[in-house]
């Protein structure tokens, strides 16, 4: 029982969500700390892609962190902080990108390579069709068959 509750406590650490955030980036000022935290979560880290800078242990993701908290202590807004990073990074780094013309590609990537996908198994399932069914045999050429059947099987 000692080691059940163990191997519990394990797995329920071990399934909270990590924040990267190492205690020396840390703002002292806990409202200040709260806006940086939540500036992280909606930037992407573009090392790992899917993960925003709060979660990840990428050191560029590290850098980042400090550049949002460096802009904030020096009286930024967090519009300002983020447009900050999107100067220099792009839509990209937001894992929200807004809607709009230079971000496209971004929203409508995966629903055009869900339909060139689709299409694609389409044509396949097409080409792999049988071929219309021949057909059917004169009374003489069923009768010669059944003879041949016939003979075979002897």
């Amino acid at each position: 029982m000692k080691h059940a509750k163990r191997l519990l406590l394990a797995l329920l650490v071990a399934a909270a969500p990590a924040a990267a955030v190492l205690p020396d980036e840390q703002l002292q000022d806990p409202a200040l700390e709260a806006r940086a935290r939540a500036i992280s979560r909606q930037l992407r880290c573009v090392v790992c892609q899917n993960q925003s800078i709060d979660d990840s242990d990428a050191p560029l993701a590290r850098d980042l962190r400090i550049i949002v908290r460096e802009r904030l202590q020096s009286g930024e807004s967090d519009a300002q902080a983020i447009a900050f990073l999107v100067a220099r990074y792009g839509h990209y780094v937001l894992l929200k990108p807004p809607f709009e013309l230079a971000t496209i590609a971004l929203w409508g990537g995966p629903f055009i390579v869900l339909l060139l996908g689709g299409g694609f198994v389409l044509v396949y399932l097409r080409r792999r069709r049988p071929a219309a069914a021949s057909p059917p045999l004169e009374a003489a050429d069923e009768a010669r068959l059944a003879a041949l059947l016939k003979e075979e099987s002897h």
